[in-house]
């Protein structure tokens, strides 16, 4: 008899991160919790000028360890190749032998919030310059954002659900909160989840800068992220990925593995309000936390720690905090609340899967990240947002946060797993 699709529990058993601060999860955590900044002068391209001339890149970046050859590499835009090496970590590290599993119940689901917009610049060039005989043949495959997922599949021969998530930057979350609810439902065992993004380019730092969405901090890049701080100016890009291998329960323990968390709640709801801005009082960011609660069944007074979407922009900072105060009321004031974007910068659509992996550490290592930057409170931003350095704290239950652009909205709850 079929076990209601409740029954099944979910945790987390491998993390991969690529990003400007490390191209592995330990390296990542390290350089987060000693308050390091990833964000530096553009030197992609000759970025003088843009109004914003700053981003947290991805340096000295090598994916071929986890493509078959190095034709496969030249024919992935970066994006594909930051999510599918991203992957390949989070595979290595549940420690699964893919020989040894159903690789039918085996999926992946990795998103894009813009996809291979490296791609789509470049060849629009060939075509202005030299025509339409002489594009790509590989250009559409390239650019479209579902490759990173096609493509981990098809490397290591995953035939269980498969698909791309796309919801700016709430991206990743929902690719976690997808695959959760794909295990819960009983249709696959193992999910690798997450998101990739690779917009450190003209054309995207030119449209962010268009809407005036961006720092312009230039002189000061270490400083120019500043979640939740009164002289904030905007967000900074970054760029890179973050998947992780959430499995069922009792597959996890027949095969020995390592549990690093539980994954217990999701919520996913729209503002159906702006197409940039958020909901007047972050109402919906409010209902989206509270569905993650429900889901896990949790009470807000249950929440030890907060990784915020606090991606340093005027309004969003604030709508998140009173979104917060809506949620859990006079207990908002003792939770601890961080926004790591000061360090990373916004990675898009794979903010909420690098967050994620910090929020299964803090909950694994008893410390949580620290917001840097913050060093003059706006009024109207009064939490407990762990100003300049990490703290170290019992973290027994996580909410991760993730908004994006159309009203998209998506929280994700870990908690300390117990048997």
């Amino acid at each position: 008899m079929a076990r209601n699709w409740t029954d099944r529990r979910v945790v987390i058993t491998g993390m991969g991160a690529v990003s400007s601060l490390g191209h592995t999860t330990a390296a990542f955590w390290k350089n987060v919790l000693d308050g390091k900044c990833g964000i530096h002068a553009i030197t992609a391209f000759d970025a003088s000028a843009y109004d914003c001339r700053i981003a947290a890149q991805v340096n000295h970046f090598d994916p071929s360890p986890a493509f078959p050859s190095p034709k496969d590499v030249r024919r992935a835009d970066r994006f594909t190749q930051f999510s599918v090496f991203a992957a390949h970590q989070a595979l290595l590290d549940s420690g699964v032998d893919l020989d040894k599993v159903d690789r039918d119940w085996v999926g992946a689901f990795l998103g894009s919030g813009i996809g291979g917009l490296h791609t789509t610049e470049e060849q629009h060039k060939i075509l202005l310059s030299k025509g339409p005989g002489r594009l790509s043949p590989f250009m559409i495959p390239m650019l479209i954002l579902n490759m990173g997922s096609g493509l981990f599949s098809m490397f290591q021969n995953l035939r269980g659900p498969n698909l791309a998530t796309c919801s700016a930057c709430a991206t990743a979350t929902h690719a976690l909160g997808e695959a959760w609810r794909t295990i819960k439902m009983g249709d696959a065992n193992m999910m690798f989840a997450g998101g990739s993004e690779a917009a450190v380019i003209p054309m995207g730092i030119g449209g962010f800068c268009a809407m005036r969405a961006l720092s312009t901090r230039n002189d000061d890049p270490q400083h120019a992220s500043r979640p939740f701080d009164r002289d904030r100016d905007g967000f900074v890009m970054g760029e890179g990925a973050g998947v992780l291998a959430l499995e069922e329960l009792e597959h996890a323990k027949a095969r020995g593995a390592r549990i690093y968390a539980e994954m217990t709640g999701y919520g996913n709801t729209a503002d159906a309000s702006h197409i940039t801005a958020p909901s007047p009082g972050g109402e919906g960011a409010a209902r989206c936390m509270r569905m993650a609660l429900r889901s896990a069944g949790l009470n807000p007074s249950d929440i030890s720690y907060i990784n915020a979407h606090g991606t340093a922009t005027p309004q969003g900072d604030i709508a998140e905090t009173q979104a917060i105060k809506t949620v859990f009321g006079e207990g908002a004031k003792k939770i601890a609340v961080s926004s790591t974007k000061g360090a990373t910068g916004h990675m898009l659509g794979a903010a909420g899967a690098v967050e994620m992996i910090l929020c299964v550490k803090a909950i694994q290592e008893g410390v949580v990240p620290p917001t840097i930057n913050l060093e003059n409170a706006d009024p109207e931003c009064d939490l407990d947002y762990v100003p300049g350095t990490a703290r170290e704290m019992k973290v027994a239950a996580t909410v991760n946060n993730s908004f994006g652009f159309g009203g998209h909205n998506a929280s994700v709850i870990a908690v300390k797993f117990n048997g």
